[in-house]
């Protein structure tokens, strides 16, 4: 094993009904006056926000209401949240959703720390966070593994940018994780949560490091995603199904798929560009531009690739490269059976794009030419380009 440190210390509680805990699991973490951050009308219709502040009222704790959270969070809503919070005097911030109301709600709890500092300023790590407000998460949607990681994505709509802030001041104080909180969703949504969820997994897994251990897990959940993911689709009520994701959501995270390597990203930050420019949703810009990163970079360690066709696809060949490429072949397959984009053709929000687009877009993935990306391959911009060439069919 290469070295690393690990570190997560959110409760998790998994299971039916488990968000009649709520009350006393913020009572537990110190919270009484409580700012809840939720998305759109989805936990509204399921009555969700109703059971939920009828438990923090039997709990007897003050909370306020803030909604309106964005599929792609928002720097200036996350703004208004810390407003919001401060008004109320709030020492918690409850999450119920997805990643999007997840990820604001660190955005609010970090703001509100700090509200002399600029926002953005966190985000574009121009400051170091110092200190935030303790958060808990109710999750809604198994995808972004934001319940229980350390990250959170904000994208500022004034410049164009989407940017990720990681530091263990985001991980949350607990996660209630009920699979039935699931089944509400539209199946376009589990299919985008179940790219999001490889995605977080093999984004760590290609890495220039060999962890026996890590990637056998990363390997196996892969695997239960792949068996579960079409189950999960044809029947949202499918209870093993939705659990088996929402698990495997988490897990694929935390940092233990990743841990002793170093995490590649690539495909994220060449998605988030997409989601910044066309408001795609972000499991079907990782889909969109997977394959295409695949292929520029599997010939950099192609026995990393193969062992991936071979220990997830169950795939044989006795040349390497064939095998590596069978294995990017029968991703790419999965992701358009869901069916998601793994092109900018398919992508209904994105399409062809002029080469002049594909130039920006590289530009702002090396946030103006200050940085590379990836670990497994060390891509400048020129490199992006072409990644967006490929896929830009």
């Amino acid at each position: 094993m290469h070295a690393f440190t690990y570190c997560n210390p959110t409760e998790v509680v998994f299971g039916k009904d488990t968000e009649q805990k709520t009350a006393d699991l913020i009572r537990k973490y110190g919270g009484s006056r409580i700012l809840v951050v939720y998305g759109g009308g989805s936990v509204v219709r399921s009555g969700l926000l109703d059971r939920i502040c009828g438990n923090l009222k039997s709990g007897h704790l003050d909370y306020t209401l803030f909604g309106g959270a964005k599929a792609n969070p928002t720097l200036e809503h996350a703004e208004e949240g810390v407003r919001a919070a401060l008004d109320f005097q709030a020492d918690f911030i409850l999450g119920i959703g997805g990643g999007s109301a997840i990820d604001t709600a660190k955005a609010i709890a970090i703001g509100t720390a700090s509200p002399d500092t600029d926002l953005w300023k966190f985000w574009s790590r121009e400051v170091t966070p110092a200190a935030a407000l303790p958060i808990g998460a109710i999750l809604t949607i198994s995808a972004a593994g934001s319940e229980t990681s350390n990250s959170s994505v904000l994208t500022n709509t004034a410049s164009g940018s989407k940017r990720g802030l990681s530091t263990d001041l985001n991980r949350p104080k607990f996660a209630i994780m009920n699979p039935e909180l699931t089944y509400t969703l539209p199946v376009y949504q589990v299919a985008c949560g179940i790219v999001d969820i490889m995605m977080h997994t093999l984004d760590r897994y290609f890495n220039p490091n060999d962890n026996e251990l890590t990637d056998s897990i990363a390997e196996a959940l892969l695997r239960t995603v792949i068996a579960n993911g079409p189950s999960a689709l044809s029947n949202t009520h499918d209870y093993e199904a939705m659990s088996e994701l929402m698990w495997a959501g988490s897990l694929s995270h935390n940092g233990l798929t990743g841990l002793g390597g170093k995490g590649d990203f690539s495909v994220h930050q060449l998605g988030h560009e997409l989601s910044a420019m066309f408001d795609t949703a972000h499991g079907a810009s990782l889909s969109t531009v997977w394959e295409s990163w695949a292929k520029y970079v599997y010939q950099t360690k192609p026995a990393r690739f193969a062992r991936y066709a071979r220990n997830v696809w169950g795939l044989s060949d006795e040349d390497e490269q064939a095998l590596a490429l069978k294995g990017i072949q029968a991703t790419g397959d999965f992701f358009r059976s869901l069916p998601l984009p793994t092109s900018f053709s398919e992508n209904p929000d994105i399409g062809i794009q002029e080469d002049r687009v594909l130039r920006d877009l590289a530009y702002r993935c090396t946030f103006e030419r200050t940085r590379t990306i990836g670990s497994f391959r060390v891509l400048n911009e020129e490199d992006i380009y072409k990644i967006y060439q490929h896929a830009n069919q």
